[in-house]
């Protein structure tokens, strides 16, 4: 069955949903798009199902495969580019969190002309933000970032190297086309992180500070589906009901986050741009040390937290509960859980640290971190 939701992203949600594309662009006034895309999309074929669809709606377009594994600054020039080469009207995003970020930098630069540190969330870029930019509809092919129903993009920016935060409800696509086939017979290990980057994003929202009851109901839910659902995901990629649940679970936690983050995300966005780690596996790297440094100022939280993965109400320190059930679930999807093991150097510390104080996801963690905090968890996970 497919559904439409708007919460407040219209969502286009079920198996079979990418072929009302055409029909979703031409709605939003979108003769011919870029679609921005990886070259994993390309090599695994989905690049090529998009544009038959594109095809038999009539519907012409131009391609853009230049965007990396965490984006950086020239991949948005470079998109800006392809988009006033083609003639093109408007923007697809198709592929992880990676292009769809980059799909929302691309559609940002075509008509705004500050420097893209001048929207950077830590200095109120959000004030430069106009709503003049191009219709954009994201399509998610891994159960993750949840980007396709956000309002910010991320990018490493040239000036300050670091994973950059751009923040605007202008930002958010006007449609997310969420198709569960696109995901199916994803490889166990992109399932795994990508499953575990939606994890976190339900937790640390639920776990922020401010008041948001909304965004705390449906950050419990991302967390009972994703803790439900990921290990059969893992386990059989053509397990369509798991994958179904975990694309609702990647959705629900990028909604869930406009209330805040926390200290997992400032300590991953680091092991990214710093040493390379997929963000989903940094986090599945950091979180249980999160928790566990987290316990004395969110017991109650993560009680909740606890219960809803599946730990017994009745179970004795319920709250510290919550990060043995993120190792448990870790350890099941195959997931390494030393920064050793991924290659990282313990010569690497002060600099992580640096950056990772330097990232507002940290401002609404229920503790406050100093830099000496940050150092000691990258160290307990070694």
């Amino acid at each position: 069955m497919i559904t439409e939701w708007s919460f407040p992203t219209k969502i286009l949600f079920g198996e079979g949903a990418i072929d009302q594309l055409g029909e979703k662009l031409r709605a939003s006034g979108v003769a011919r798009p870029l679609v921005v895309v990886d070259k994993g999309i390309v090599q695994s074929g989905l690049c090529d199902r998009l544009g038959g669809v594109l095809k038999k709606a009539g519907i012409a377009h131009a391609i853009f495969d230049g965007v990396d594994p965490n984006p950086v600054e020239e991949n948005i020039a470079s998109g800006v580019e392809a988009y006033r080469g083609g003639g093109c009207d408007g923007i697809v995003a198709m592929g992880g969190g990676s292009p769809m970020d980059a799909g929302k930098l691309v559609r940002l630069k075509v008509t705004h002309d500050r420097p893209l540190e001048d929207y950077d969330d830590l200095r109120d870029g959000w004030r430069h933000v106009t709503a003049n930019v191009p219709p954009m509809i994201a399509i998610p092919t891994t159960a993750g970032t949840g980007s396709e129903v956000g309002r910010s993009g991320v990018v490493i920016l040239r000036s300050n190297k670091r994973k950059t935060v751009i923040f605007s409800p202008h930002l958010m696509p006007n449609w997310a086309v969420i198709d569960p086939e696109l995901t199916v017979g994803l490889p166990p290990r992109t399932t795994a992180a990508t499953g575990i980057d939606a994890l976190t994003h339900g937790i640390e929202a639920y776990c922020a500070r401010g008041y948001h009851p909304m965004a705390d109901g449906v950050a419990l839910e991302c967390v009972k589906l994703a803790a439900r659902h990921l290990g059969r995901a893992v386990a059989d990629g053509k397990d369509i009901e798991a994958r179904r649940n975990m694309m609702a679970s990647a959705m629900m936690g990028a909604v869930a986050f406009q209330k805040g983050l926390g200290v997992c995300h400032a300590l991953a966005h680091p092991l990214s741009s710093e040493a390379g780690l997929h963000h989903g596996l940094a986090n599945a790297l950091m979180l249980p040390h999160v928790l566990s440094f987290n316990l004395d100022s969110a017991k109650g939280r993560l009680a909740d937290i606890a219960m809803a993965m599946g730990v017994p109400a009745t179970s004795s320190d319920l709250a510290a509960q919550a990060a043995v059930a993120v190792e448990r679930l870790c350890s099941a999807c195959g997931l390494p859980s030393k920064l050793g093991q991924c290659g990282v150097s313990r010569e690497l510390v002060p600099t992580l640290a640096a950056k990772a104080i330097d990232d507002g996801c940290h401002l609404s963690n229920p503790r406050p971190v100093t830099v000496d905090d940050l150092k000691a968890l990258y160290l307990a996970a070694f």
